[in-house]
């Protein structure tokens, strides 16, 4: 069944994880639907006109019809609620023109703007929550509980929770905390649980993933602020380097070096033995297959309960085993049950250093490679996500 669908996200499509986390899933549900695509971009980002026309021709090639609006920063909440009326402003156009029957709304911003579009027209809402982001924004220091900010989207949290047609949470953890608001007990809408899910055509182990060197390579890829906890990462580098002399340590991060490299300096880590870059997404499968495993620390907070992290599925697809803390989302069960990494209890020396020991010899076992890449077949790959949403989509248009 073919479903005209606005796909609304405030995440732009010139952003890496625009193109990680949006683009990937539009162009493949495009062939099944009618896409329409809503996004928001940073001006600097709408000034590399070469770059803007190649993805335009990408979502025209692939049948997705892209509309991007100006993303706007300052100031602050004024500027937020400007880019919400511009939004609904450009949906409604956009739902009268195209037939539109359904709204997928990527996180809170864009699920408000659908359901304002919702409450003036007879579309359907689909609410993609992303996790808890009030409370990321919490747990990463961005607001303060009593903070404005904080109150007013957790009724907006409440309003989305509660007037929506159907819930999509990246965790199996995230679904299990939606079901105990007290407010959702009479009224509990569907839930779908999608993980982050990875492009497996593009995140593919090579035929030579590794150069001559000797030795053990770390990796990490993407942010290192606010509630990623990459000062244990510096630690467990620190460590890894002490304990194996011919070790060393990449990082992929588009922004952001001068704090990763002053927080590996704080941990005492020999630079010589650390490589810091930045590379288009589309590169960023042929930096991990430089890799031997990867590693990401998240705080440990209530809120990430909902969260998936975007690199694990990479990471796994790439056939590198992972290190990782538990109490986020499902990444201790997913890394346990499928014996393909480490997921630690507590950041002590002594933990760290025996996760490290676990995760070179795991790195080193013939079959790991397969065995991540069959985990990410059976839980991250893109095209069982894509099946998913296109189950929701014909299921809200009965």
């Amino acid at each position: 069944m073919t479903t005209n669908v606005l796909y609304i996200s405030y995440t732009g499509l010139l952003e890496p994880l625009g193109q990680s986390q949006v683009l990937q899933y539009v162009k493949e549900l495009a062939q099944s639907h009618r896409l329409t695509l809503l996004t928001f971009e940073k001006s600097e980002a709408l000034d590399d006109s070469s770059k803007v026309a190649k993805l335009v021709e990408e979502c025209r090639s692939a049948g997705v019809e892209w509309h991007a609006l100006r993303y706007h920063n300052k100031p602050n909440m004024l500027a937020t609620a400007y880019d919400v009326f511009m939004g609904v402003r450009k949906g409604l156009g956009l739902v009268m023109d195209a037939g539109i029957q359904v709204v997928h709304c990527r996180s809170y911003i864009a699920g408000l703007m659908g359901l304002i579009i919702k409450r003036r027209t007879a579309v359907k809402h689909l609410f993609d929550m992303r996790g808890f982001w009030p409370d990321e924004r919490v747990d990463g220091g961005l607001w303060r509980k009593a903070s404005f900010n904080y109150r007013l989207f957790k009724r907006i949290e409440r309003y989305l929770l509660l007037n929506t047609d159907h819930v999509v949470s990246l965790t199996r953890s995230g679904e299990h905390e939606i079901r105990k608001f007290e407010y959702l007990q009479d009224s509990l809408p569907p839930i779908t649980v999608i993980p982050t899910c990875t492009n497996l055509s593009l995140f593919k182990p090579a035929a030579a993933t590794k150069s001559e060197q000797m030795g053990f390579t770390l990796g990490y890829v993407g942010s290192a602020g606010s509630w990623y906890l990459f000062n244990k990462v510096s630690r467990v580098v620190k460590l890894l380097f002490d304990g194996n002399p011919y070790s060393s340590f990449l990082v992929i991060s588009k922004d952001g070096h001068r704090e990763i490299r002053n927080q590996l300096l704080a941990e005492g880590v020999d630079m010589e033995r650390v490589e810091l870059k930045a590379v288009e997404f589309n590169n960023v499968a042929m930096e991990i297959s430089r890799m031997d495993a990867g590693i990401f620390f998240i705080k440990p907070t209530w809120s990430k309960r909902a969260s998936c992290p975007t690199r694990m599925g990479e990471f796994l697809a790439m056939g590198k085993p992972c290190i990782a803390n538990a109490m986020v989302g499902d990444v201790a069960e997913d890394l346990r049950e499928t014996s393909t990494g480490v997921a630690v209890d507590n950041m002590i020396d002594e933990t760290l250093t025996r996760a490290i020991a676990e995760l070179v010899e795991l790195s080193t076992d013939v079959h790991i490679s397969e065995r991540c890449r069959q985990a990410a077949k059976d839980r991250f790959a893109l095209d069982v996500g894509v099946d998913k949403y296109s189950a929701i989509y014909s299921s809200l248009c009965e």
